[in-house]
């Protein structure tokens, strides 16, 4: 099972012991100590001219979400990753934005679950 939380939430535990837990932004979140993630994935974040085009501007979202998709196709073994902790373990993908529906780790989730075959329309 994949999940996605923001870091920053302080519901829920994110040294859960039932979920491994990956940081799945290009850029640490401020003010939040190393150990409070088992991976930082960094690389599988929207690239930094993507990112900064982006820039959670919600009127963007479906574009970037296509732009985004093109590039994880290219990122097949980060996307193998937590494809195949995922079999095992619980995973949270942890993020840092403001905004719970327009963010990389939103648009990330659901490439994932397109490819476990779970992909479902809103």
């Amino acid at each position: 099972m994949i999940q996605i939380r923001r870091i920053y939430d302080k519901s829920g535990s994110h040294n859960d012991s039932l979920c491994f837990t990956i940081l799945v932004d290009r850029l640490w979140p401020r003010g939040l100590r190393k150990d409070r993630v088992d991976l930082w994935l960094k690389d599988i974040a929207p690239s930094d001219q993507l990112r900064r085009w982006f820039d959670h501007d919600p009127t963007k979202w479906s574009v970037f979400r296509k732009r985004y998709f093109a590039e994880l196709e290219s990122k097949s073994e980060l996307v193998q990753i937590i494809l195949d902790k995922s079999e095992k373990d619980s995973v949270c993908m942890l993020y840092g934005a403001k905004d719970e529906i327009h963010n990389n780790a939103v648009a990330l989730k659901e490439f994932l679950d397109y490819r476990l075959g779970s992909f479902t329309t809103h």
